[in-house]
């Protein structure tokens, strides 16, 4: 297959994706902040007003809404843009649409949660999908800059089907335990667990209220961690394709950092500032291997049975 990708589109599509890791790392601060009722029940208005007051709360919540309509619309853009130039590119038109999607799914969920006020499992959702938002975004600026030249360089390289259906559980596994840590958050259960690794100075605490959410999530993270270092040692064993090597490994990297992300966000309990930044950085960090990892079941059911990768 032989399409060039302009400058043009690689670039709209890389503030695309900026812009949604911005949009993810701003709902975070409005959770981890407590700002989200900082516009009360009005939206998209701030306490009936186009120019909300100056409280931090309201800053903070409006600031969200602001990015996340200016990455709507160049979300919209992306969008068009496939349309009109690579319509015949499934592969794009699938990131695009669905970045489409979940930008205004996610935006819709915060429009309710202020409106109609959300119970924690349903405001849980609200950062699943914008990571997959960030995440389709972020694999069209991939597909992008490898048609750059015009042609991307072909992988032979023979994939047995079963990398791409461990990679593919791994992924629901991956937004399982997701899920878990955005609903710790949405409760605030964070202060169940003190220390680590052990958790209020106990190997298995008392699994009931905080504690128990906050130790089931240690462990699916735990297993997350063995899981993912499984799939690296099996793509090394079973294929030489390049780019799911590359993205193996760094994926166990940013994982196994994410879980000492998690063990700071819990000596940083009772700081409220280092609390805050640990939190951001823990988001960060799981947004990127989350689109490494997305990255990895698309190659993978790709190059299947020695089909042409990209």
């Amino acid at each position: 297959m032989n399409v060039l990708v302009p400058k043009s589109y690689r670039l709209l599509a890389l503030v695309s994706t900026i812009g949604m890791l911005l949009v993810l790392l701003n709902g975070a601060l409005v959770t981890n902040t407590g700002s989200g009722r900082g516009c009360g029940d009005d939206w998209p208005l701030c306490h009936g007003k186009f120019i909300p007051a100056y409280t931090l709360e309201s800053f903070i919540e409006y600031s969200h809404r602001l990015v996340t309509g200016i990455v709507g619309l160049v979300v919209v853009l992306v969008f068009i843009y496939t349309l009109v130039k690579f319509r015949s590119q499934k592969e794009a038109l699938v990131y695009s649409g669905s970045a489409l999607f979940f930008t205004v799914l996610q935006a819709l969920l915060g429009a309710a949660a202020v409106m109609w006020p959300q119970s924690p499992p349903v405001m849980a959702l609200h950062f699943g999908f914008s990571l997959m938002a960030f995440a389709s975004t972020l694999l069209l600026v991939i597909w992008a800059s490898r048609y750059r030249k015009g042609k991307a360089a072909p992988q032979w390289n023979t994939v047995p089907a079963s990398v791409y259906k461990f990679s593919f559980a791994l992924f629901v596994y991956t937004y399982i335990v997701v899920y878990i840590g955005a609903f710790i958050r949405h409760t605030k259960s964070g202060g169940g667990c003190l220390g680590w690794p052990l958790c209020n100075g106990q190997v298995i605490p008392e699994l009931s209220g905080a504690s128990g959410i906050v130790f089931m999530h240690r462990i699916a993270a735990l297993i997350l961690v063995v899981l993912v270092i499984l799939l690296t040692i099996h793509i090394h064993k079973h294929t030489s394709h390049e780019g799911l090597l590359r993205m193996s490994r760094l994926s166990t990297i940013l994982v196994i950092v994410q879980v000492f992300s998690g063990a700071l966000l819990t000596f940083a309990i009772g700081n409220e500032n280092v609390f805050i930044f640990t939190g951001l950085l823990h988001n960060l960090i799981i947004c990127g291997y989350f689109a490494l990892l997305v990255d990895i079941c698309i190659q993978a059911w790709r190059s299947r049975k020695g089909r042409t990768s990209y």
